[in-house]
């Protein structure tokens, strides 16, 4: 596809890139650089940088690549849906689902489950996944039906102006609610790995919810969205969440615990962490809309008996004191 246009008078004195992406507005600036990047761009018959001053009048040439799909199959796995229409996918993606296929998870993946449920999809880059969860974080996640859909998203997600909330067990005993600004990066050892000091800035809120005996219900709004950012953050200060394989620590028993309760620590294999909530413009009507996804039954089972036995724990320290 050619897209031929003139820059505005009114663009006088932008930089290209910039030009093009407010006259081009179902494509994201980063796209319209690459396209300027690889030559597809022509501006009065010659191949300019994306740097360089528009004066306005000057006719422009953009050869536009096809968007390549991917191998992806569709596969019949269930997905839940808590809300779609022409735009949008809001989905509630369990913990052990990978979101994408990658090298070691060519298949069963969300973006499997998406192409069955809407075959259109495949039309989209990453079939309209725009943002991910970790394979075993549970909780909810947008995907784009449509490209001007997928672009207004990116671009949200960007401004961090959609707001996501997650709910996480963390073992220690929190004091307050607070703030972690620190930066988040690749670890240089393993690039599967990340680590806290160093990459790019990453800044998580947090509130105590409960406090157990030995561990902490917390809620945690994202400013920024790295990769493992709430597990760095936490691992960073001390306060691990529970389970998780890469970043945790032993389980922490508390003293006197039920057999129950040891058990359900010792075997929760997967991070304690859910996307609880998850909060956006819609692309198309503009109107703020949220979703909100209860905790799944492994975390209920661990937060139902952490309470239970942080309930005996204070019964009998009241008893032992004489009150």
């Amino acid at each position: 596809m050619r897209i031929n246009l003139t820059i505005p008078e009114e663009c006088r004195g932008q930089r290209l890139d910039k030009a093009l992406a407010s006259l081009i507005t179902n494509h994201s600036r980063t796209t319209i650089q690459g396209w300027l990047d690889s030559g597809r761009v022509k501006l009065d018959g010659a191949q300019p940088k994306r740097r360089v001053a528009v004066s306005g009048g000057e006719a422009v040439e953009i050869d536009v690549p096809e968007v390549a799909a991917g191998e992806w199959t569709a596969e019949d796995i269930p997905i839940d849906v808590v809300f779609e229409d022409e735009s949008v996918i809001v989905v509630n993606k369990p913990a052990g689902m990978v979101v994408h296929p990658g090298a070691g998870n060519p298949h069963g993946t969300l973006l499997n489950g998406l192409l069955n449920h809407d075959q259109s999809l495949e039309r989209l880059p990453r079939a309209g996944i725009v943002h991910r969860l970790d394979k075993n974080t549970s909780g909810l996640l947008v995907v784009a039906r449509t490209e001007a859909a997928r672009i207004n998203l990116i671009k949200q997600f960007k401004a961090r102006t959609a707001g996501r909330r997650y709910i996480a067990v963390v073992e220690g005993r929190l004091i307050s609610g607070g703030t972690i600004d620190i930066a988040v990066g690749r670890y240089r050892h393993d690039r599967k790995r990340m680590t806290a000091g160093s990459g790019k800035p990453a800044v998580s809120h947090f509130r105590v919810v409960t406090r157990f005996q030995t561990h902490t219900l917390v809620r945690v709004t994202l400013e920024t969205g790295r990769t493992h950012q709430i597990r760095v953050h936490f691992k960073h200060e001390g306060f691990p969440v529970v389970g998780d394989p890469d970043y945790g620590a032993r389980p922490r028993i508390p003293a006197g615990a039920s057999e129950s309760l040891v058990q359900i620590l010792t075997k929760f294999s997967r991070q304690a962490l859910h996307a609880e909530l998850l909060e956006l413009d819609h692309p198309r009507s503009g109107e703020r809309r949220h979703w909100e996804s209860g905790v799944p039954q492994d975390m209920r089972e661990l937060i139902l008996a952490l309470k239970d036995d942080s309930t005996k724990f204070e019964s009998n320290k009241k008893t032992a004191l004489g009150y």
